[in-house]
This record gives structure tokens, sequence and C-alpha cells, in this order.
């Protein structure tokens, strides 16, 4: 499986001998540099460049190219190299852009001899520079690793080879620009697109294609995003043209029908966002995409940013052990003029990475405001407009909304966190004071009533976005505790049924959508769906479970587990209010249902893990307006809608 990596990203080679592949939007000179145990390079000889193309164990192009295919056996190396630095530069002097911002982001990928890729990596988020670290191949207890570098330099190859600790740095550079000069040889055209079923496109540009749903949302990881499809797309502008400013992740195939464009920018200004800026079918599918797409970008852009903020300390470091290492400098002015040096270029470094980060999010926070309003119901938030018109309608969308995420790098630019429908597995609102730091300062009264609050938004805006009597809700409340919260749903009527109380009421209705799960699953099977009996709700059901685990007896646990775990299959989803340590007695016994639910909290919290990224996300729950009836409004078209339609 491919490992696709972000900026201080590191993955372990399975094999010695390798490739590596360079795409590029126009011709860069690729070269590789040796270092020791300390990451060194010792001398001119142990650089490999268009001028001196082969080293034991290292082989590079001799020319300036888009495509790039570099050879390397680590067990041919000398035996002090401790690590192999992949070089990109655009070669001087030929007519061709002079800094990366202007062409497409490079594209490197680690192979085996076979092609089969091991690890990728985008260079994104370059601009002035003219030359790149793009990788890193470096041994670790006798093991061999690639890390993803990306750091650019805008004075060039010879500011690069000065920062690896070359003397002649300058000298070297030159020649090696001389020597691509020099080639007769005619640059390669940039590899053509892949087939769809094989791999990335590299032409094509557009947002996000999102697959199943993953690993992550993405994603529970990010509330589980669907994984979206690698692909760079960003083409590379001709000679004067515009510059493609999409983010080189955002991809897609040829839509049926266009998705909308904005208006040409003005010169010297970035193109405006564009609501529905994606591919699909519908606008609520190119919405659908295009948040994702918002959600990709933002996680890279984070993970971008701390790399390089990680690797300027790292770097920084290095400095201090090579200049500290002699004793002539650690005493007098010389010691502290290297710290002061080193913390210079680590502020350096890290101020220029968080000026690109703010560039990213100026733009992700200029297509959130743009597309925040032109959300349909089903993804727009409690406040938006669309509300108050809206009507039931008679199919199903394709997800639902929520909540909100958003990182510590910009806490108000957030994106919707969005579920397909039907729902795939059930929610948990957690209602434990320990859960974390903002409900551990809170009442506990006060917490149970707001995670029962944000279970009954979540069911309102189900009943709100399914078609009429296609969806009904059941709700299990043993000591009556939630009559506050539950008095929305109630008095609109659009209940299944009273809420069920004590441990008589807990049994019936666990019974009955027991019974349900079971004849449907028969059915299934049996492939005689026809013969189910006519009094059998065939539509989606949720159950909302309060104050669990009181009022459950041992046959009531045993058939909430068995609803949990074959119930999202048939139709029938659980959204339970408890607090785990309530129920801690069952031991590990119903440690498979909590597994089963995706966990949410009725205050913000930073919960959900993103470890394709190594990000934790902080959801933010679902709230009305403070004074607004717009829930009750919900209600009452939802009911309209029932009577309309005769359920």
């Amino acid at each position: 499986m491919t490992a696709e990596l972000v900026r201080g990203q590191n993955h372990t080679l399975p094999q010695t001998r390798l490739e590596i592949r360079v795409s590029a939007g126009s011709p860069v000179v690729a070269g590789a540099t040796l270092g020791d145990e300390r990451g060194v390079v010792r001398g001119a000889e142990w650089i490999a460049h268009p001028g001196s193309p082969q080293l034991p164990g290292l082989e590079v192009s001799q020319q300036a190219a888009a495509g790039h295919r570099l050879a390397v056996d680590l067990e041919a190396l000398p035996e002090a190299v401790h690590r192999v630095t992949v070089l990109l530069a655009l070669p001087v002097g030929v007519g061709g852009p002079a800094r990366f911002g202007a062409t497409a982001a490079p594209f490197v990928a680690v192979t085996g001899l076979d092609g089969t890729e091991i690890a990728t990596f985008t260079l994104t988020g370059l601009d002035s520079e003219s030359a790149v670290t793009a990788l890193e191949l470096y041994r670790r207890q006798d093991a061999w690793k690639v890390r993803a570098v990306g750091q650019g330099y805008a004075a060039g190859l010879a500011e690069m080879l000065a920062d690896q600790g070359l003397s002649g740095a300058a000298e070297l550079a030159a020649s090696i620009q001389e020597a691509v000069a020099r080639s007769l040889a005619r640059s390669v055209a940039p590899p053509p697109p892949r087939t769809p079923e094989g791999d990335r496109v590299r032409q094509a540009s557009g947002p996000p294609d999102p697959g199943p749903a993953p690993a992550t949302p993405p994603a529970a990881t990010p509330a589980q995003p669907p994984t979206v499809t690698s692909t760079d797309t960003a083409a590379a502008p001709a000679p004067g043209g515009p510059i493609n400013y999409a983010h080189p992740r955002r991809q897609h195939a040829a839509p049926p029908t266009p998705p909308p464009t904005a208006p040409p920018a003005q010169p010297g200004q970035a193109a405006q966002p564009v609501a529905g800026d994606a591919t699909g079918w519908s606008m609520d599918e190119r919405l659908y995409n295009q948040i994702w797409g918002m959600f990709e970008d933002l996680a890279r852009a984070a993970a971008a940013y701390r790399s390089a903020v990680d690797f300027a300390e790292s770097r920084m470091d290095q400095e201090l052990d090579r200049s500290l290492s002699d004793p002539r400098n650690r005493i007098g002015g010389a010691g502290d003029r290297a710290r002061e040096e080193a913390r210079a270029k680590r502020d350096e470094l890290t101020a220029r990475a968080r000026e690109v980060l703010d560039r990213d999010l100026a733009q992700l926070a200029a297509e959130a405001a743009v597309v925040e309003p032109a959300l349909p119901a089903a993804y727009a938030g409690w406040d938006n407009p669309v509300w108050h018109a809206h009507r039931i309608p008679m199919e199903l969308p394709m997800a639902l909304r929520l909540g909100d995420l958003h990182l510590p790098e910009r806490t108000d630019l957030r994106i919707p966190l969005l579920v397909r429908l039907p729902l795939e597995r059930g929610m948990w609102v957690d209602s434990g004071r320990t859960a974390s730091e903002a409900a551990a300062l809170m009442d506990g009264d006060r917490l149970r009533r707001l995670a029962m609050e944000t279970a009954v938004l979540h069911a309102a805006r189900l009943l709100a976005v399914y078609p009429p009597g296609e969806f009904s809700v059941h709700v299990i409340d043993p000591a009556g505790s939630a009559a506050g919260p539950l008095a929305p749903l109630v008095d609109a009527g659009v209940l299944a049924g009273p809420p069920a109380a004590g441990p008589q009421g807990v049994a019936a209705v666990l019974a009955h959508l027991t019974r349900r799960v079971d004849l449907v699953q028969m059915a299934v099977r049996a492939g005689a769906a026809d013969s189910l009996p006519p009094d059998l709700d065939t539509g989606e059901q949720l159950l909302v479970v309060n104050d669990f685990p009181h009022g459950f007896d041992d046959r009531a646990v045993t058939q909430l587990r068995y609803l949990g775990d074959e119930g999202p299959a048939v139709g029938v989803h659980l959204l339970m209010v408890a607090d785990r340590e309530d129920a801690s007695a069952y031991g590990p016994l119903l440690d498979p249902l909590w597994r089963s639910l995706l966990r949410i909290t009725p205050v913000a919290d930073s919960h959900l893990a993103d470890p394709w990224v190594g990000h934790a996300w902080t959801y933010e729950p679902p709230v009305t307006p403070p004074g607004s009836r717009v829930l009750e409004q919900v209600l009452a078209a939802v009911t309209a809608a029932r009577r309309a339609a005769g359920r």
C-alpha cells in the first residue's frame, strides 16, 4: 500500500534497490547528495548531478527534464553514508520559470524496480523558491527510511548545497547549471495521465472525488470522512499564461455537468472562490465534494506547517551540535554567535512556514464564507436561513451535518462534519464529566441536559431530511429525566410513540426493534422481502437511549448490543446519551458497543483523531441560535409533511 507523505512524515523502506521518480510541470534539475551520520556532505565527490551523474549506488539524470528516474541501491552505497538527499532545482538561463510557485507542484515517488509505489510526496506550498530538498533516505538502526522534507531555497541551488555544509557551494552550483545549459538533449515532457484504475492523473484540474468511508473524515477518525483518491491536478501553465492556483490534491473526473466557474481574477489577485466548485451529478454532490476537499486542504496545510516548524527546530539542534562539537566554540563569543545564528535561521524558517500557512488559511476562509450560505438544509448549520424556508424533501440527501471541525491554527475556520446517509453506524453523545476539560468544569446535571439537547437536534435533523414517513424515532428515557429536552419532539408529535419509561417500557421498545431486525434479516437472506408482515415499518429507525444503563437488566443490555451490531445493516440505528463510567460495572462486555458508535460530545472537544496526518480535530456540536424557534418550525414542517402524505 502506497504511503502518501506530508512534510516531516517518514516511512520504512521494504527494499534497498529503488527508483525515485520525479514529475514536474516544467523541466527541473534532479540530483542527490550523500551524507554521513551527522548529515554532512564531505565534498563534491558525494554529490550526484548532471555533470557527474554516477556515484556508487546512485545514478541521476544528465539533463533538465519534467520527468526523472533516479536509481538507488542502498546496499551499494559507501559504508560511511547514512543519508541520501534528493534535490530539485530550476535550471537557469533556459527560458523556464524562475520559481516553483509559477509551475505545478513537483511530485516525487519512491518505487520498487517494478514500478510499485512505496511512498509519494507532493511538494506543495512553494512560492519564491528555485531549489528544494525533496526527500531524504536515511539509515536508522540498520533499517532505511524515507522522509518527506520539502524545504525550499529562494537563493537557489547554491544556498541549498551550502545548507548541507558543503564548501565551495556557489562554484559547484554554477558548474551544475553550466552542465545543464550545455546539454543538447531536449527536456522530457511530463508523463501522460495514468488510467483511472491505475493511478494519479497529473494533468486535469478540479476538486476531490470521495471514495467509500474510510480509514478517515475523515475520520473514529475525523468523523470518518470519505477517503479521497489522491491525484495531482495542477497543470503547468503556458509560458506567460495564468497560473493555476488550485490545490494540487483537488481533482475529479470530468463531471456530467460543469460546476460553476469563478469570474476571471484581476491581475495580481487570486481567483475568487465559488460555491459548488467541484464535480458531481447535482449541486448537493458538488458541495459535498467541495467540503471534503476543503477538509483535506486544511489538514494538509496544518500538517505542512507543523512539519516545517519541527524541521526548523531539528535543523537548529543539528547546527548547534555541529558548532559546539568543537571545544574552541564553547567558550567566548563564538558559541554565542552560533546559537544566535541557529535561532535566527529557525525563526526565519518558522516565519516563512507561517506565512504560507496564513495564505492557505485565508484562501480557505474565503471559500468557506462563500460555501456556507449556499449549503442545503442537510449540510447547513441551524443558524443558516435555509431552515426558515425548509420543505421536507422527497429524496434522501447524500449526507448529514453533525457539527463542525476546526484546528488550533485558526479556530474560526470551521469545516462542516458530514456523514453519509443512510447512516452506517450509530452515535454516542458522551455525557461524562471525564470526557474532556470543558466537560470536567461543567455541572453534571447541566452536562447531561446538554447531551440530551444535542441528541434531540440530531434526531430532528434526521427527521427533517428524510422523506415523509421513511424515518421513525423511538426514545427510551427510563427515569423520565429528559422530559425538558425531549419536549420539542413530543409536542410536535414526531416520535413513534411516547418516550418509554421504567423497565417495562425499556423491554417493550427493545423487543419491538429486535423483532424488526430479526424479520428483515430473515426476509433479506431468504430473498422474500414481500413476505414481511404488513404492520412492519420498513423505514429507517432511530433509537434514542437516555441515561443508560439505568432501567436496563441483563436481557435488555444484550438486546441493545444486538441492535448495535446487527441494526445498521437493516436500518435500525442507536443514538446513545450516556456516561461510560456509569456502565463500568459491565466491564469489557460493552466495549464492542462503545467501539461501534461514533462518539460525539455536547461541548467542544478535541477527540476526533486523524491518524493520517496526526491531527486531533476539535469537534463543535450543533446549537440553535439563542432565542430562535427554528427547531419548532422544522418539526412542525415534518408533522405537516407527514399529514399531507397520509402517514
